[in-house]
């Protein structure tokens, strides 16, 4: 018996170390606060998780969609690693469908409409992106709003069957449906 609790001790003590070993941690290039923080929302809608993770950038100022962000180009849509769109379940965007899964999220942002881009590769720096590797791509119309300092990403009017995911930033909001398959 204290043999089994020594090799233990030992394993939780090994695990502290290493998992304290700034390469070990997720490559960030170092461990200072960023100037865009990482964020996640999830919701569930039905049984289906729906969870996206993306760095926050800031407006600070600038002129963000037709400038800082060029229309007509593909967007990391964040900042830092790829922003990642998960799903527990097959689901459909717009009408389109998606496996579940993890998958990487890009936009290719317009002034009357926006490309969304569900990409294979989930696990990647943002501006890698390869359109070989695309899952999913589909349309959607960006409406003005109130401006929002950092880029945010919510859900609204969530039912057991759907939901509207919006991504806001500065003053234009890019809402997209999301639907579960009915059991």
């Amino acid at each position: 018996m204290v043999k089994h609790v020594s090799v233990f001790a030992f394993s939780v003590c090994l695990f502290a170390v290493v998992s304290a070993i700034p390469g070990m941690a997720q490559e960030r290039g170092n461990e200072e606060p960023r100037t865009s923080p990482n964020a996640a929302v999830s919701q569930t809608i039905g049984t289906t998780e729906v969870r996206i993770t993306y760095g926050r950038p800031q407006v600070k100022g600038r002129e963000i969609f037709g400038a800082l962000v060029a229309y007509g180009e593909v967007w990391r849509t964040g900042a830092n690693e790829a922003t990642t769109f998960s799903v527990s379940s097959d689901i459909t965007i717009e009408g389109e469908p998606l496996p579940a899964g993890t998958y990487s999220l890009y936009t290719i942002p317009g002034a009357d409409q926006w490309t969304l881009i569900f990409n294979n590769v989930a696990d990647q720096w943002g501006t890698n992106y390869d359109q070989n590797e695309d899952a999913l791509r589909v349309q959607v119309s960006p409406e003005s709003a109130t401006s929002r300092e950092m880029m945010t990403f919510l859900f609204e009017e969530v039912t057991a069957r759907r939901g509207t995911c919006v991504l806001h930033w500065a003053d234009v909001r890019v809402p997209f449906d999301i639907r579960v398959a009915e059991n």
